[in-house]
C-alpha cells in the first residue's frame, strides 16, 4: 500500500476503499483457506509459498523500477494501478505466507479462527490505507524517485520472505 502510495498523485475514498479490501480480504482470505486445507497439504504449500511470493513481488518490483528510470513522463492512468490484476497480484504476493498462518490455526485446538480472520483482516485493512496515505505523502515530495523506491521497497520485501524461509534470515 505504501508503494501505490508512493506512485498515486491524488488519493481519492475508492483507492483507500480499494487497498483496504483487497489487502485486508486476502490477509483474512487465506488464513481462512490454510485452515480449511489442514495438515493434509501443509508440506506442499510451505514448500513453495515463499518462492511465489519472491517472484510474483519481484516482477512488480522490477516493472516499477522500469518505470522510475523511464526519461519521459507518460500520462499516469491512476486507475490503471488499481486495476483487477494489479490488485489481484499484489494481494495475492502479499499474503500468500498467510495460508501457512491458516494451517497452524488447524492445527491449533483452542484458537478462535473466525474472530483471528476478522482481526486479521480489520487490522490490514486499517494499515493498509494508512499506508497508501504515507507513501502518497512521501511520493508527492520526491515523486522523481518515488517509484524507484517502490520497487526496491517490493522486492526487498520479497527477498525477506524467501530468506526467512530458506532459514538464512529470522525476524
Amino acid at each position: 500500500s505504501v508503494c501505490k502510495g508512493l506512485s498515486t498523485q491524488k488519493l481519492t475514498w475508492k483507492h483507500y476503499l480499494t487497498i483496504g479490501l483487497w489487502f485486508g480480504g486476502f490477509q483474512a482470505l487465506m488464513p481462512t483457506i490454510g485452515c480449511f486445507l489442514g495438515s493434509t497439504f501443509e508440506s506442499y504449500i510451505t514448500s513453495v509459498d515463499h518462492w511465489a511470493a519472491f517472484v510474483l513481488l519481484a516482477i512488480i518490483g522490477v516493472n516499477m523500477i522500469r518505470e522510475g528510470l523511464r526519461k519521459d513522463e507518460p500520462e499516469e492512468d491512476q486507475n490503471a494501478s488499481f486495476s483487477f490484476q494489479t490488485m489481484l497480484v499484489l494481494a495475492v504476493a502479499t499474503s500468500i505466507d498467510a495460508l501457512a498462518v491458516g494451517i497452524t490455526f488447524a492445527l491449533l485446538p483452542d484458537v478462535n479462527v473466525p474472530l483471528a480472520v476478522c482481526l486479521i483482516g480489520i487490522t490490514t485493512f486499517l494499515c493498509s490505507a494508512a499506508g497508501l496515505r504515507v507513501g502518497n505523502l512521501f511520493g508527492l515530495r520526491y515523486k522523481a524517485k518515488a517509484e524507484l523506491a517502490g520497487g526496491i521497497i517490493l522486492i526487498l520485501i520479497g527477498l525477506k520472505i524467501l530468506l526467512e524461509h530458506l532459514g538464512v534470515i529470522s525476524f
